[in-house]
This record gives C-alpha cells, sequence and structure tokens, in this order.
C-alpha cells in the first residue's frame, strides 16, 4: 500500500469505520489487522525521523537575487543536514543559486547561527556550510550497498518554525539515476525540503535531496520535477566520502574528459569516439575519433550509457585509465579529468546550400549563395558551383559538408573541389568565425505552390488546435502555398506572460512565413500570467507534431520569443538541444549562466532591444557572455525604442537570419 496515498485515504476514514461499527462487527473485525498494519507504518515513520530530526536544520537566506531564469528564488526557508559535531551542514546547491548575502542556520533546539558557504560540488549540486557550534547531532548513514527499489523512503524537510520537521512518505523507486549519482523516489520532493534528508524505516539518512536532470546541468535544473512523484536525492555515502575535500574550501568540478561519442541508442550501441575536443584532455592522451572504448577504470564498457555511468562520480583532477580499442589493436591511456574544457568555436566557409526537395537524389552540395566577406567569397567560390570534395574527404550531401567542416579549426586552409560547368576546380579557403551580422540582402529560396494540390495536404492557413495527449492548445500559420517537397523553417513563438499577441503576431510574420518559406506555430501556456518549466515537455511535443504532419528542416526550427517569454525560450533552447537551432530573442537577457558550445548540436542566437530599454546593458551582457561561450550571436540594437516588440526592419533581418541558419 503506497504511503502517501495512505494518508489521503485516512482522512476520510474514522467516520466510515465508526458508522460500520454498528451494523457490521465481523466485516470489521476482518478489517482491523489492515488498520493495525497502517498504525505501525505510520508509527515506524514517525520514529524513524524523529531519530534523525536532531540533525535536519532550517536555513534561511537574506538578500541576493530574486528570480534565476524561469525559477524564483524567494526568501522562504530551506532544508540542511549536519554532518560533522564541529557545525558542518550540507545542503542543495538550489538553495544558494540567489547568491544571498548571508546564511542563517536554524538548529533543530531553536538555536540561531551566521553560517558561511565553504565549498560547492557542482557535480552532486550540494553545498557545504558551516556554523561555528560544537557538539551538534550527527545522523546515521544507511550503507550505500542495502538501498532497494521498493523500500520505505521518507523525505524531510525543516522550512517551518516547528519543533517537528515536515515529512513526506515514498519508496526508492529507482537507483543510479543521473549517471550514477543519484537514487529516485516518488516521495514529495520540492523547494521546501531541498537539502533536507532522504531516510529510511530506520532513521537512518540514504541521501540528500537535491533537484537534479538527466538533459541539463546548473543549480536550477531539475526544478521542474518538484512534487511530481519523480525526485532525487544525492546518497549520503558520497557525500560522505567527498566531505574532507570540500571542507578545504575547494568547489568540486564534473571530471570532462574532452570527448563526443558517436550518436545511437545508448542502451544498446558501441561506445565510439566521433570528437575529441581541442586542448581537452582526450586529445592531450592520444585518443583519436573512431576509438572505441573497451574499459574505464577497469570497468567494462559495451554501451554508451556504461561511458556516462563510469564518469558520473569522477571529478576534475582525477586520473582515469581508459582502454580504447584502435582497430585490431588495444590502447590503455592514463587522463587525467579536467573541470572546464576550451569552449568550441564553430567554423565557417560562407555557403548557403540549395536545398534539395523530397526525393531529389545527387551528390555533392550545391551553392545557392555566397555569403559577402566570408572565407568563400574570398576563394572564388560562386553561385551554381558544386562542392564534391572538401581535403581528402568526398561530399555527399549538406549535413556531411557541414561535419567535415565543423572538424576543423578557426583559420585551418581547406581544399574546396568544386564542378563549375563541368569544369573540375580546386580552391582553397581559411576558415573563419561566424560572423556576428546579418547581409543587408538576402534571396529568398522560391517555393512554388503544387499543382495539382495534393489531396492529402495537411491543413495551410491560420488555424487553432487542442495538442492531442496534452492539457494545451495553440494556434499555426502554414502558407497556402504550402508545398510537401520542400522543407521548411519552424518559428515557434513563446508569448510573454500575460497576452498571447496572436493577432500581431500572425499580421506581422503571415508575410514573412509566405516570403521564406516558414511556418509559425504559437503555444499557449495553461496559464495565461505566464510559463511553467514543467510545460516544456508540451513544446517538445508540439514541435514533434509539426514535424510529424508538415516537412520540416531541422536546421531551422526557431523560438522566438519578447520580454518575459524569452527566459522559457532560453531554457527550452539549453534543454533540447537536439530540437531547437535557434532562438530570437527581444528585450529579455539571458538570466542563466549559457552551457557549453557543443559542435553535433549547433545553436545560434538573434538578440534585440531598444536603446532606451531599462534591460539593453543586460542584453548587451547577455551577447557578451553567450560570444565567451563561441555561440554565433547578433546582436540588434533599435534607435529610440523602450521596452517594445521588434519594428518591422527587426523582423526582416530576423527573417533572413533563419533563411541562413543552415549556412556551412
Amino acid at each position: 500500500m503506497r504511503p502517501s496515498r495512505m494518508r489521503e485515504r485516512r482522512t476520510g476514514w474514522v467516520p466510515v469505520w465508526l458508522a460500520v461499527c454498528l451494523v457490521a462487527g465481523p466485516a470489521v473485525a476482518q478489517d482491523r489487522p489492515v488498520a493495525d498494519l497502517e498504525t505501525r507504518e505510520e508509527q515506524a515513520f514517525k520514529e524513524a525521523s524523529a531519530v534523525v530530526a536532531p540533525a535536519v536544520v532550517r536555513i534561511q537566506t537574506v538578500g541576493g537575487l530574486d528570480r534565476v531564469g524561469r525559477v524564483l528564488t524567494g526568501t522562504a526557508a530551506t532544508t540542511g543536514v549536519v554532518v560533522s559535531p564541529d557545525g558542518y551542514v550540507i545542503s542543495s546547491a538550489f538553495n544558494f543559486v540567489s547568491r544571498p548575502a548571508s546564511v542563517l542556520v536554524t538548529l533543530s533546539d531553536g538555536r540561531r547561527f551566521p553560517a558561511k558557504i565553504v565549498a560547492n560540488d557542482r557535480a552532486k549540486m550540494v553545498t557545504l556550510l558551516k556554523i561555528e557550534a560544537a557538539g551538534l547531532a550527527v545522523p546515521k548513514m544507511a550503507p550505500r550497498d542495502g538501498f532497494r527499489v521498493g523500500q520505505w523512503a521518507i523525505a524531510m524537510g525543516r522550512t517551518y518554525e516547528s519543533p517537528l520537521p515536515n515529512l513526506s512518505v515514498g519508496i526508492i523507486s529507482a537507483l543510479n539515476r543521473i549517471w550514477g549519482r543519484a537514487l529516485q523516489t516518488d516521495a514529495k520532493i520540492s523547494p521546501a525540503n531541498y537539502g533536507g534528508p532522504l531516510v529510511d524505516i530506520q532513521g537512518r539518512v540514504i541521501g540528500v535531496l537535491v533537484p537534479l536532470s538527466q538533459r541539463q546541468a546548473g543549480r536550477t535544473a531539475g526544478v521542474e520535477w518538484y512534487d511530481s512523484g519523480i525526485g532525487f536525492a544525492i546518497p549520503m555515502a558520497d557525500i560522505l566520502a567527498t566531505l574532507p575535500r570540500l571542507k578545504s574550501g575547494k568547489d568540486l568540478l564534473p571530471g570532462l574528459m574532452g570527448i563526443t561519442l558517436k550518436a545511437g541508442d545508448v542502451y544498446a550501441s558501441a561506445a565510439v569516439i566521433d570528437r575529441v575536443r581541442f586542448n581537452s584532455p582526450a586529445e592531450k592522451s592520444g585518443l583519436q575519433p573512431g576509438d572505441v572504448i573497451a574499459s574505464v577504470d577497469g570497468q567494462v564498457i559495451k554501451r554508451l550509457v556504461q561511458v556516462r555511468h563510469a564518469l558520473g562520480n569522477k571529478y576534475a583532477g582525477e586520473t582515469i585509465t581508459v582502454l580504447v580499442k584502435r582497430g585490431e589493436k588495444s590502447v590503455e591511456q592514463k587522463i587525467e579529468l579536467t573541470g572546464k574544457l576550451e569552449p568550441y568555436t564553430p567554423t565557417f566557409l560562407g555557403l548557403l546550400p540549395v536545398r534539395k526537395k523530397q526525393g531529389e537524389v545527387s551528390k555533392g552540395v550545391t551553392v545557392r549563395g555566397v555569403l559577402p566577406e566570408s572565407p568563400a567569397s574570398k576563394a572564388m567560390i560562386l553561385p551554381g558551383d558544386r562542392v564534391v570534395q572538401l581535403d581528402d574527404k568526398a561530399v555527399v550531401d549538406t549535413a556531411g559538408l557541414f561535419d567535415v567542416i565543423s572538424r576543423r579549426r578557426v583559420g585551418a586552409e581547406v581544399k574546396v573541389h568544386v564542378d563549375r560547368g563541368g569544369a573540375k576546380r580546386t580552391l582553397t579557403a581559411k576558415l573563419a568565425v561566424v560572423p556576428s551580422q546579418v547581409p543587408a540582402v538576402l534571396e529568398s529560396d522560391v517555393i512554388v505552390a503544387p499543382d495539382p494540390k495534393p489531396a492529402d495536404l495537411p491543413k495551410t492557413g491560420r488555424f487553432n488546435q487542442d495538442l492531442e495527449g496534452h492539457d494545451h492548445s495553440f494556434w499555426a500559420y502554414v502558407p497556402e502555398t504550402y508545398n510537401p517537397a520542400h522543407g521548411y523553417g519552424l518559428v515557434v513563438w513563446i508569448h510573454p506572460g500575460s497576452d498571447t499577441m496572436e493577432a500581431d503576431i500572425h499580421d506581422l510574420w503571415k508575410p514573412i512565413c509566405d516570403e521564406r518559406g516558414l511556418i509559425l506555430v504559437g503555444p499557449r501556456a495553461k496559464n495565461i500570467a505566464g510559463w511553467s518549466l514543467n510545460e516544456a515537455g508540451f513544446i517538445e511535443a508540439l514541435v514533434q507534431e509539426m514535424q510529424q504532419k508538415y516537412r520540416i528542416d531541422s536546421r531551422r526550427v526557431v523560438l522566438h520569443s519578447y520580454s518575459d517569454g524569452c527566459r522559457f525560450s532560453f531554457h527550452l533552447a539549453f534543454k533540447y538541444r537536439s530540437l531547437f537551432r535557434g532562438v530570437a530573442a527581444s528585450s529579455e537577457p539571458l538570466r542563466l549562466a549559457p552551457p557549453e558550445n557543443r559542435p553535433d548540436l549547433r545553436l545560434q542566437f538573434f538578440l534585440s532591444c531598444g536603446d532606451k530599454d531599462n534591460l539593453h546593458r543586460l542584453v548587451q551582457r547577455t551577447r557578451t557572455r553567450l560570444a565567451a561561450m563561441k555561440f554565433p550571436v547578433v546582436l540588434t540594437t533599435v534607435p529610440g525604442e523602450g521596452h517594445s516588440y521588434p519594428p518591422i526592419p527587426v523582423l526582416d533581418a530576423i527573417a533572413r537570419w533563419i533563411d541562413m541558419l543552415d549556412r556551412i
């Protein structure tokens, strides 16, 4: 019987029992063992929590940021756990994401102490605090090898001025989650008990509650799961193992090798190295693309997922032993992991490829256009040329050419072999960085309506619809000339809070969509006041729905937003890196540190803001932060404008930018 549901049933259980007693004594007698069992279980929960309660502390923060990205940090109290009698307390890093001016810790006996932040474990997202106190109660630790799926788990928090902690009872629902760093529980977890203990039925601490996400990193990743039945805890055994290093005051960073594995089924595909990052530990050790990882620190690796698990608990500065298969050879390397990789800088040739029609087969990449002042322009590559080879690599299609270019360094010289009207030419180009400007003129890729119109053509024009399987609706505009033989860009409009702006966005973007071959879709937030993080799955499903019904060019799927809608757009872009290729954000800065740029998942940004907007300086800073991580980013400042949606000239620039997202 599920404990969380058990308490809900008991709310109305006693009056029913009294009524039935009057008419059905024997039946009630049969139910007594169940009632007795529930009573004993509840008593066991209380006793287990009472054992740990003296070590559960209340944490209050003063000052700092009110909001980090889409997350309201607030000032409510949170929770921590004493880990040594001399005043060390562990908590969730989320509780300090606002960068508070001061931290206060209240013990179970009511004593209050100022606390200092000693260090952070940025892999497991926990923070170590220190207060000047002695003789503190320290809870017993549950041994890691005793964890079992289905065992009772009690989530504890101390957010209220009460002698007793607040409790939520559930079970351990999975082990070795988030690449081996955490276990999963279905007990209700929320910011109220982040940093609190997850306790077993014997009163031992299983782990510390934290928000985590398998797709994202950062101190707010996973917050959207709160109260969902999906919660995570870092095993206390792992925290105690790193406690001496945290006490030294040095942050612990996730250990990075600097490799990308070939895409495939993470549970079935072999761990084949696809890319080795420049100046990374992997490159310095001699690992190469095509190497197959056979073991890490003696742990046999047969599948992609096992590599992530093998590295999940490794920290920067630690040395690992990696055995790889290279053809018929076995090569063993010792690699010292790093906490930071050199940002990947996307390379740029300056070609706009011809977009092939559905079913069209031709080898090579035909040049639709050459961007001005680009390496391609300087190398005298011309529209109509067909690129058939780059250095010693044959070029089959656009994806293949982009892949080869993306593996070269900025400044590298490449030999571009082209077919120009039947004549073969070899041209030399020096690769550059992706420019931060949009050409003033860019001809559209002409799309002609199908004739005759197919009988099974999906909806065109403007329409409203509910998304099947989701309690959400959306509106969309598809050009009336939609031709399924051509690939279309997809613009996902993320509206700001309190105003969907549907009529204005439709009227402004309809001619752009018609000219540039774009489809516009406008999801609606469940609450018109604004988006919540747990609505990200709806956006993902909506994009996938549009991809199924229409021929969407995956290289031109863009999030577009204005004002506070941009916060959700940034969140979506970083969460679904394989889905979105661009973000066009207006009048709102990025409020979180951007993640690392990935060579295999190109993501580009177009920022715009009025120079009279109070947020203009922060938007400029966003451009600087993104550029520092080597994301291609365009910033357009609108003279004389305050906080307002972009004017038509800026929208035209955004449209040209979308039209060139598939540039090479």
